[in-house]
């Protein structure tokens, strides 16, 4: 099958497309045919793409664990699914990606596609979709009235945050470049902050919590931003390795989560969010989708389409 592998170290890395074998399902496991799967440029430096569960180093990984395609194949103790199903979702970071004609995964990572929106759509929410939802529920516990300040609204993780804390009743602030403020408006931004015109933590110093999606220095202005009681949470992997114990408890790293997943799709299906594809690239043009030349007015995460 053809699976886009990452070669090279941090720093002097290249994605390549080329032929590995199809992997093999074994007890507890599902064979996803994947027709579409999405892009993390963060994802080449994070730990689990460069090193096995053991901590070894590892190499030619291949990427992308968010997916959405059809069940090729289940393993006989598995239940409750069948060949054809339609499905999405995001599988264990040490295991090969998604970025591939095929992934492994198991029933509890995945969970029915929304019907109401393609693949390319589907695949760009799993990590992003479950992030904001952690980053504002479980982490955050964003109750409604309060007001959230959400750092990088137009990405890929900031629109969901978005919509989801606007469904919940909040008062969402966000800070994007002044290109992007009609648009975050359109997702349920009531309060924009152009962070090249304006200092954040001049303007907000009362929110109940700030979702962290940048990190370095914005994440240390965003204590000054939330109230006595506050919370600051961020998934900014290079806040990831800070021995600061501030720092270390406001970040998380997401989790796949069955029934979060179950819940997506259905506020997808109820036209109660949706996701957002800034581009879309086929899997020979990997390169350029983990490595654009330029990234102008950032929207939405992009996806790879691999199944036409």
């Amino acid at each position: 099958m053809k699976a886009v592998r990452l070669y090279g170290t941090p720093g002097n890395q290249r994605v390549v497309l080329e032929e590995v074998p199809r992997p093999q399902i074994g007890a507890g496991e599902v064979l996803v045919r994947v027709h579409a799967t999405a892009v993390t440029p963060g994802e080449l430096e994070w730990h689990p793409t460069l090193h096995t569960q053991n901590g070894d180093p590892r190499s030619q990984a291949i990427l992308s664990h968010e997916f959405s395609g059809k069940i090729e194949e289940i393993a006989p103790d598995v239940g409750g699914l069948a060949e054809g199903d339609a499905v999405y979702g995001l599988n264990n970071w040490f295991k090969e990606g998604a970025a591939a004609e095929y992934c492994v995964t198991t029933p509890s990572e995945i969970a029915p596609k929304p019907q109401t929106i393609d693949h390319l759509q589907t695949a760009v929410t799993p990590i992003s979709g479950l992030t904001a939802w952690q980053a504002l529920f479980d982490h955050g516990k964003l109750e409604a009235g309060q007001k959230v300040l959400i750092h990088g609204g137009a990405g890929g993780v900031g629109t969901f945050a978005i919509q989801l804390a606007a469904l919940k009743d909040a008062l969402v602030i966000t800070t994007v470049s002044d290109s992007n403020a009609e648009f975050v408006r359109s997702l349920g931004a009531q309060v924009v902050i152009d962070y090249r015109e304006s200092k954040f933590d001049e303007v907000v110093n009362d929110a109940d919590l700030v979702v962290d999606l940048i990190g370095g220095e914005t994440l240390t202005r965003s204590f000054k931003a939330i109230k006595k009681g506050g919370r600051v949470v961020t998934v900014a992997s290079n806040t990831e390795g800070s021995k600061d114990p501030v720092v270390k408890k406001a970040f998380f790293i997401v989790e796949t989560k069955r029934e979060q997943l179950v819940e997506l799709a259905n506020l997808i299906d109820e036209a109660k969010i949706l996701p957002v594809v800034r581009e879309v690239f086929s899997l020979e043009e990997a390169e350029q989708a983990f490595f654009p030349i330029k990234m102008g007015a950032v929207r939405g995460k992009t996806a790879l389409r691999v199944l036409s």
